[in-house]
């Protein structure tokens, strides 16, 4: 049984950035990842802007033919798996395979091929549609991949919880080293949903920003002009390892995953509840696992998807956790660069979060021109704070009242 876990090593593929450190000197400089969809041919729908990864290729990296067996969202995943186990220092030739996990979940899995190989079905016929189909749209197989791509032979499953996936797959692990069952876990999200069924669906349900004239402007959480999330894509992985394994081979450790917290809404499939009251419960559960109390919280990086009721939801809901406190903290939603990751959002943002607590930096949200009167707390507009960061909270909420919380601290011994 471990009692404390730490965070010590990060992997991102991005909108802003196909790495980690380009990624955090995008969104500190207050990047925006969002433009004009090019990953297909959007015209006529009602909305043409995404924060797609640009200018990706996974075959220098993975090789060009296991690349082609890849959907892009397990592409994603490998490439920032295997900067994570770089950034950790971890050589797997010396490591007990058995004790090591993979944990990576998707919201969405191979959709992107599912969209390719249904045309080829309806255009060319049933034989011509490829025996890699059922492999490749498979949710798992980002965590599947990985763990072959390495030889990790611990635990290995993918979570699958909506825009909470990311955030539930690091929580999960969490649990696993605490179980003694794994001494290191490769843990988070990864998502490609930018194809015309997916852009497509998240129209007719009212769900994106239609702010086709100003891409960059899209994504405004927090303020009053928001009218929806802007689609993203990408990965988002930590290396998870119990500190006695950690300590034992020298690892450089970035922060200590202290708490984690999930419920339900019990409400509603799309949206949140109206009272805050199932993501108040994740996040109290989250401080009361981590030993804390509300008020030795610093930072939030909020789920924050710029919809008009997410973010009235979730001010109302970090005011019911937080109480008076809740006017002392610095939020931000990063999702105003890289959009809206789904099932990947909460792996970049509890990396974000480890970088605040790291760095002492707290990225912004950007595009605040007119803050909604009814989200008055402290957003971080605009421009990166310099401020020490001992607590974090990464917050995800997800289609279907999945609420997850997730609580970092800076390491001491």
């Amino acid at each position: 049984m471990a009692d404390r876990v730490v965070v010590t090593g990060i992997g991102l593929v991005t909108p802003v950035g196909s790495d980690r450190k380009t990624t955090w000197n995008s969104l500190l400089e207050g990047k925006s990842g969002i433009d004009y969809i090019s990953l297909f041919d959007a015209e006529g729908f009602e909305s043409r802007i995404a924060a797609e990864v640009n200018d990706f290729d996974a075959a220098p990296i993975l090789g060009r033919k296991e690349t082609r067996r890849l959907d892009r969202f397990a592409q994603f995943a490998c490439v920032a798996a295997l900067e994570a186990l770089e950034d950790a220092g971890i050589d797997m030739a010396t490591e007990d395979a058995d004790r090591v996990g993979v944990l990576i979940g998707s919201g969405v899995g191979g959709i992107m091929t599912i969209t390719e190989q249904h045309k080829i079905l309806i255009n060319k016929g049933p034989k011509r549609v490829s025996p890699f189909l059922v492999p490749m749209m498979l949710g798992d197989m980002a965590s599947g991949q990985v763990s072959m791509m390495i030889g990790a032979k611990g635990p290995n499953f993918s979570t699958v919880s909506a825009c909470a996936t990311g955030t539930d797959s690091i929580g999960e692990a969490l649990e696993m080293i605490r179980r003694g069952r794994a001494d290191v876990v490769i843990a988070g999200g990864t998502e490609a949903a930018v194809c015309e069924i997916g852009v497509a669906g998240f129209n007719s349900c009212m769900a994106l920003s239609t702010r086709n004239d100003d891409p960059q402007a899209a994504s405004r959480p927090f303020d009053s002009g928001r009218d929806g999330f802007v689609l993203g894509e990408g990965a988002g992985l930590v290396v998870l390892e119990s500190l006695e394994h950690a300590e034992k081979r020298g690892a450089n450790v970035l922060a200590e995953l202290a708490g984690y917290g999930a419920s339900s809404d019990a409400h509603h499939v799309t949206q949140p509840h109206p009272e805050g009251e199932g993501a108040a419960r994740a996040m109290k559960w989250a401080i009361e696992d981590a030993g804390l109390v509300p008020e030795n919280v610093d930072y939030i990086n909020a789920h924050g998807t710029s919809t008009p009721l997410n973010d009235k939801f979730e001010t109302i809901a970090m005011k019911r956790m937080y109480g008076d406190h809740a006017y002392n903290l610095a939020i931000s939603s990063t999702k105003s660069m890289t959009g809206h990751l789904l099932g990947a959002a909460g792996g970049i943002e509890a990396a974000f979060s480890v970088l605040a607590v790291k760095e002492g930096i707290i990225p912004p949200t950007i595009n605040i021109d007119d803050p909604d009167p009814e989200c008055d707390l402290n957003y971080v507009p605009n421009k990166a704070v310099k401020q020490d960061v001992n607590v974090a909270m990464s917050n995800s909420l997800g289609f279907g009242g999945h609420n997850a919380s997730l609580v970092f601290k800076s390491f001491q011994q």
